[in-house]
């Protein structure tokens, strides 16, 4: 599912492409662009681009086209290889994705500053010649399977989470609140509804570690996750298994209590297709170096028992990379945990987090693979007011990047951030108007959307 504010290429022509550096490229009869501004800030914006073979197979290309203001400026590009001249780009293709079959897209994007004005490109070329095709919207893939059964074993590909067919997804969904404290919110009837109205991709379960959680009683929320990892797979949604450590932030804290219980669910869910690993939720308190310490022995205890589930690693300042200590992407991009099929994560909270923490996650997304694992859309504290402007700018650049994301919280908690009104989880009914909060009510109308993703 993406939403474009700009659509620039309107009608058909016969496209030839030029030779390109390494392998031929092949002939094509037609392409289309669309240009997309998902974020805009004093001095800065972040823009993608997505490219639509109309002919046929296309291996190797190069997208160009000129930027209207003089002012106008790429910083830093993803999914391609960006440079600019003057007011000329060029954005070439990478090596997963140069191939293009008849009616494939490619999605790449960048951020830029201005000094004047910032209006839209009205022109691309591919391979030298011009893109001015057009095409039908694809029909949305998800009404004939789930995610699960359409996207199958997920994996990480250059920044991004892809599918089984090689290609770059989202996934859109919910996060539980602490299950010691709202089991009576995850049952048959709200995974149904999660699953069938909400038509979510997955459902993130949120196990505390301290905070009356797994320590007080390692087996029986050991055993409660499994469960709730089943009733996912059932419904053809991914689950995210949260280690939720939050006090204290340092996750070395908990390495013995990690290492048991991923060696655990580990082996217990290898089978499984629909199974991710976030192994330290928030830290805080605590060096970019030790939370890297602690992945780096964490992440071989699931390798063993599970060497192909994707990992997401969480990152300094509560998993803001860095930026509400001070920091920024750049120390994890200079030091990156050493694993593969790893992400990292990416917190917010619309009303205390606005244009820094989104121009962070539009550079961060060039450079490294994030996974959104928790936001809000109220403030940090998980109450008061929705954001809505914020809330729904950040959704669109989330959106715009393919970034996965799974919204806090899929529970009746008496606080803004939590999608049902309070007493909601003792009946039956996780859908209607009547039962929604304001943040409930957004996430769902986003959320169920259709996702399209791609099979080919």
């Amino acid at each position: 599912m993406k939403r474009f504010l700009a659509l620039l290429a309107t009608c058909a022509t016969v496209l030839g492409l030029t030779a390109l550096s390494g392998p031929q490229a092949v002939a094509a009869t037609g392409c289309r662009v669309d240009y997309t501004v998902a974020s805009q800030w004093q001095g800065g914006f972040q823009a993608g681009v997505r490219i639509t073979n109309l002919g046929g197979p296309v291996s190797g290309w190069t997208l160009g086209f000129t930027l209207p203001d003089a002012g106008q400026k790429v910083v830093q590009g993803w999914n391609a290889t960006w440079s600019q001249s003057g007011s000329t780009v060029t954005a070439t293709a990478v090596d997963w994705n140069r191939t293009l079959a008849t009616g494939a897209t490619a999605d790449v994007g960048f951020t830029g500053s201005f000094t004047g004005a910032n209006p839209k490109p009205t022109a691309f070329t591919l391979n030298g010649v011009a893109c001015t095709g057009s095409v039908e919207e694809p029909p949305p893939t998800s009404g004939d399977g789930t995610p699960v059964d359409i996207n199958g074993q997920l994996h990480v590909c250059g920044v991004n989470l892809c599918n089984q067919y090689n290609r770059p997804i989202q996934l859109r969904g919910m996060s539980t609140h602490g299950i010691q404290w709202f089991s009576q919110c995850y049952t048959n009837a709200s995974l149904d509804a999660l699953a069938n109205d909400w038509r979510s991709d997955l459902l993130r379960i949120s196990m505390y570690v301290q905070e009356d959680g797994y320590e007080t009683d390692p087996a029986g929320f050991t055993n409660r996750v499994n469960s709730l990892v089943d009733m996912a797979e059932a419904r053809g949604m991914y689950a995210v298994i949260d280690f939720h450590t939050l006090t204290p932030g340092d996750p070395n804290f908990n390495l013995d209590r990690a290492k048991t219980f991923f060696a655990s669910v580990a082996a217990r869910n290898a089978g499984k297709n629909n199974v991710i690993y976030e192994i330290a939720n928030e830290p805080n308190g605590v060096s970019w170096a030790g939370i890297k310490s602690y992945a780096e022995q964490v992440i071989p205890v699931i390798r063993a028992a599970d060497p192909d589930a994707v990992v997401i690693v969480g990152t300094r300042g509560w998993s803001s990379l860095g930026v509400s200590d001070g920091s920024n992407e750049s120390e994890v991009v200079a030091n990156p945990v050493n694993a593969t099929n790893i992400m990292y994560a990416f917190h917010f909270y619309a009303a205390s987090h606005k244009d820094n923490y989104r121009a962070t996650v539009s550079r961060a997304a060039s450079r490294l693979p994030l996974f959104v694992s928790e936001f809000g859309t109220v403030s940090a504290t998980g109450g008061g007011a929705v954001d809505r402007a914020s809330s729904i700018a950040w959704l669109d650049l989330l959106d715009q990047l393919k970034i996965s994301y799974a919204n806090w919280t899929y529970s009746d908690a008496d606080e803004g951030s939590a999608a049902f009104r309070p007493g909601t989880c003792d009946g039956t009914d996780y859908s209607s108007s009547g039962v929604l909060t304001e943040s409930g009510a957004l996430l769902k109308s986003r959320i169920s959307t259709p996702d399209n993703f791609p099979t080919s």
